[in-house]
């Protein structure tokens, strides 16, 4: 498949500071892109370059194919970081612009945002005035905006910020479901749990430089933490057996009942189906890396001041994975 989004060693500066640092990206149609790290590494100027909204200061981008996003805009849906609607507007006459500006036919629009609406818990918000809305309330009018035109690219900068867990459920129900449409998703989060459920691909920048690009899959399987987590169901029930099992180099107590650490190549499924066949299991579960490990880690590290290239951190998330990363 071809590229929906390719930037060329894009940097950009404000004043004395470098935003964004040679950044090279290919984000492939029909993918899911998360675009993760810490706060102030450069993930939203990125996106407002792609936007157009920012110009790089050199390097070169593209989008679907199109050397601005302007050009392409009928064909992108968006959500700022910024959220921003018109507030005097109703929220049905806001909805039927912003479509039209895409170029959707309002019946075909306010059809759309009806439904929108009503699985996002809008669904008597229609004629209200965006004014008289909350925060939380406002967000899920502007996420309906950003795909009311079914685009082919959506972008979404921190889309779950400041939402209800019911309303994050909704949303992230509502991306899988463009997922399956086909839409090529790129979007920016601090919460590593959705990015992990969410995305194929990940991509992390730290300090305006990528320093991780790849497929979630990938991840997991060259990070494969080699334990096992077992949780019995009787609370009481005595675990000294199942450090005895080949292949288990280790068996650590937790809170809640044991981590067997395992040899390499040993099979993982095995112990798992002979552990529970010797003891009853509340849950037993493969850990499994965690992006929220590799972003903690990232930044306390910046937070000494530590620079950190490409080869430096993936040596880094080598680390990781002998030290058994937990899920």
């Amino acid at each position: 498949m071809g590229a929906v989004l390719e930037l060329e060693g894009v940097t950009k500066s404000f004043g004395e500071v470098r935003a964004v640092d040679e950044l090279h990206l290919d984000v492939r149609r029909g993918a899911t892109y998360g675009l993760i790290g810490p706060s102030g590494a450069g993930k939203t100027t990125v996106i407002r370059m792609i936007m157009s909204i920012l110009f790089p200061d050199r390097g070169s981008l593209t989008v679907l194919g199109r050397r601005s996003a302007l050009e392409a805009k009928d064909r992108i849906g968006y959500l700022p970081e910024e959220r921003g609607v018109y507030r005097k507007m109703r929220v049905d006459a806001f909805l039927a612009y912003i479509a039209g500006l895409k170029g959707v036919p309002r019946r075909r629009a306010l059809e759309r945002a009806t439904r929108l609406l009503e699985r996002l818990g809008l669904a008597d918000s229609m004629r209200k005035r965006c004014e008289d809305l909350s925060k939380g309330m406002l967000q899920r009018v502007q996420f309906v905006a950003s795909i009311i035109n079914e685009p082919e690219l959506l972008i979404l900068d921190e889309p779950f910020s400041g939402l209800d867990p019911v309303s994050v459920r909704v949303l992230r129900e509502l991306i899988a479901e463009e997922q399956q449409r086909g839409a090529t998703i790129l979007f920016s989060t601090h919460i590593m749990a959705h990015a992990e459920e969410l995305c194929e691909r990940i991509v992390m920048i730290h300090k305006g430089r990528k320093v991780l690009d790849e497929p979630m899959a990938a991840l997991r399987r060259r990070f494969d933490t080699r334990k096992v987590r077992f949780e019995p169901l009787d609370e009481t029930a005595d675990l000294e057996p199942l450090s005895r099992f080949p292949g288990v180099v280790r068996m650590v107590r937790t809170g809640e009942g044991c981590e067997l650490e395992l040899a390499e190549n040993v099979d993982a499924a095995g112990i798992m189906r002979n552990a529970a066949a010797a003891i009853a299991p509340a849950r037993i579960e493969l850990a499994r890396l965690r992006l929220e490990d590799i972003f903690i880690r990232l930044v306390a590290a910046d937070g000494r001041g530590l620079e950190m290239s490409e080869q430096a951190l993936r040596t880094h998330l080598q680390g990781l994975g002998n030290e058994g990363v937990a899920a």
